[in-house]
């Protein structure tokens, strides 16, 4: 914790037992930060901090706070104003109660911080404080003012340091009306079944496993331009379409989800499974394949007597045909012996 700048020095109060304490930022960004350019020549866009009253410049150091009032009067506030605001919670994280854990919606939860303890003095009531946090199973809510205004936080122990979320005041979070679909619609016992399947298929995940793809995805860009190629190029989406049918689109979601995580679908696991006996009426299979092969040879018979009665009548006709042949050629030849006789005589 000694690199890490504090933001907020100043004291737990935990009934008459003060800890002193640095405030610490928990939570860091590594989204990647773009700076305006001018698009034509590259030339970077600044904006520079100018009175409106003078037209001039003007350095952070001479750059206060100041309050606009209704009618658009300005009224100086200075550190040390807010300095000497009257409030027992100006410098000191004060706690008001101790509550069970799950008493805590999420959705007022803000900042997270860690607490550390202030120096070789506050390491004793420091560990005390966590030892009783981690044995009543309970957060303690406090009362502490930062960055010019009072806020609620939540005190907790997270490993060995209590850390302290920033919670926002009740009336800072909107009721949720008009969120839900307005729609009656009724789920039944199957549908609730195969989600429920759903989310026992994906199970848990550690959170230590996941990153930015997207921060991942710009470095990739980043780095392909500064190198003068072309950057990579986005992958197809996958085809969307519109659910009609929600019990299939649930059933497609566990297919899909065990396949994700190597399972094979319960056919393809290699079950054995006993066939369904067949009937009696029925013929067994050997049985079926004798008839068959007998309506074969009985259908193999027919066709070769059909093609031997074909060939028999086609070779009489021939046999006619070529006799008629001679007996017309017999004719021919007599008629013309008999007209060259009559010739001669």
């Amino acid at each position: 914790m000694l690199h890490v700048r504090s933001i907020w020095n100043g004291a737990i109060s935990f009934g008459l037992v003060s800890i002193p304490i640095k405030v610490v930022n928990a939570t860091e960004s590594h989204s990647i930060s773009f700076r305006q350019i001018h698009t034509e020549d590259g030339g970077r866009i600044r904006y520079r901090k100018v009175c409106e009253l003078d037209d001039h410049e003007v350095t952070q150091a001479e750059i206060g706070k100041g309050y606009e009032d209704a009618d658009g009067t300005i009224i100086p506030i200075t550190d040390e104003d807010l300095a000497h605001l009257p409030l027992p919670t100006a410098k000191t994280i004060e706690i008001v109660a101790f509550v069970p854990a799950d008493r805590i919606d999420p959705l007022h939860m803000d900042s997270a911080y860690y607490l550390a303890a202030g120096g070789a003095p506050a390491a004793k009531p420091y560990t005390l404080l966590r030892e009783a946090l981690k044995r009543s199973q309970k957060v303690a809510i406090a009362k502490f003012a930062l960055r010019g205004r009072e806020r609620l936080g939540m005190l907790r122990v997270v490993g060995d340091a209590i850390a302290m979320h920033g919670l926002l005041w009740p009336d800072e979070v909107r009721e949720p009306e008009g969120v839900a679909p307005d729609t009656r619609v009724t789920v039944n016992d199957k549908e609730l079944d195969l989600a429920d399947a759903l989310m026992d298929t994906l199970g848990e995940v550690d959170l230590s496993e996941l990153h930015d793809e997207y921060r991942e995805a710009l470095e990739e860009v980043v780095a392909a331009k500064a190198a003068g190629e072309a950057p990579p190029e986005a992958p197809e989406p996958a085809a969307g379409g519109r659910v009609l049918d929600l019990m299939a689109a649930l059933e497609s979601s566990v297919r899909a989800a065990k396949e994700s995580r190597g399972e094979a679908p319960a056919e393809a696991k290699g079950e054995v499974r006993r066939l369904p006996q067949r009937k009696a009426a029925k013929a067994s299979p050997k049985q079926a394949g004798g008839k068959k092969s007998t309506a074969t040879s009985k259908k193999t018979a027919a066709k070769k007597t059909a093609a031997s009665a074909k060939k028999s009548t086609a070779k009489t006709t021939q046999g006619t045909k070529k006799t008629a042949a001679k007996k017309t050629a017999a004719k021919k030849t007599t008629a013309k012996k008999t007209a060259s006789r009559k010739r001669a005589s």
